[in-house]
């Protein structure tokens, strides 16, 4: 990757903000995907996860503190580790819920901490999301629906998104990514086929106060019926994703 990729971000985006703008977020989005710490698995899925368009849509830049809620192996808090730059800082919250997987060895992302100067794990449950100052973002991909499941609690999702809520600055971003579930299946399918309905997902999330400022298309697939569990072959990487982006009020 290198000066094709940057052209090609700023192509996207330019549309959507002064030139000047676009090609400067732009060149920090390209820097964080051409992150050389980056794993050959992390790359591998670039074609689905499309890193750019998600780092621009949550407006990314230098200086913000993220949280990367319930982050997985860490293949975004890589990325919003090199975005945010030295002056800017990621907490990845690894909930508790999660270590009867790990067979009593640490999480994945304690090592990807490690890689990374600006990084600093909060481990804790669900229901007790903090940080250690003010953030700008609260980021979520394909895990709102496993908070709905018996082995996070199942949680209660006004405390959990009331806590989002407090954790942001006024004015901060909450961007929750998941895998599509039928329209009208509400929570139906989030334990069988990991999937949930968006819907119930704008309901929860502006019941805590949160504005719905602004959805992407860019993970959606029309051709994807919602019937299969997203591990299934024929549809992994591939699925149907809603991509929502709240905004706490300034006041």
């Amino acid at each position: 990757m290198g000066r094709w990729i940057l052209a090609a971000i700023v192509a996207a985006i330019s549309a959507a903000a002064p030139a000047h703008a676009a090609k400067s977020g732009a060149a920090d989005v390209a820097a964080a995907i051409n992150d050389p710490a980056r794993p050959d698995a992390d790359r591998n899925l670039d074609q689905y996860r499309k890193p750019a368009e998600m780092l621009m849509f949550a407006g990314v830049r230098p200086g913000m503190r993220v949280m990367d809620l319930m982050p997985g192996g860490g293949y975004f808090t890589r990325l919003f580790a090199k975005a945010v730059g030295p002056k800017g800082y990621v907490y990845p919250l690894e909930v508790t819920q999660y270590d009867t997987f790990y067979d009593g060895k640490p999480a994945p992302i304690f090592a990807v901490a490690r890689e990374y100067p600006n990084v600093s794990v909060i481990h804790a449950p669900i229901e007790n999301i903090v940080a250690p100052e003010s953030l700008d973002l609260v980021w979520t991909s394909q895990n709102y629906h496993d908070m709905h499941n018996a082995f996070m609690g199942p949680a209660d999702m006004a405390k959990v998104n009331k806590g989002v809520f407090d954790a942001l600055k006024p004015g901060g971003i909450y961007i929750v990514l998941d895998h599509a579930a039928a329209p009208g299946s509400g929570i139906r399918d989030t334990n069988t086929l990991h999937r949930i309905d968006e819907e119930v997902v704008k309901t929860e999330v502006e019941a805590a106060g949160f504005k719905l400022v602004a959805e992407s298309k860019v993970l959606r697939n029309a051709s994807d019926m919602h019937t299969l569990k997203v591990f299934n072959p024929e549809i992994r990487h591939k699925t149907d994703q809603f991509i929502l982006k709240f905004r706490k009020p300034a006041k």
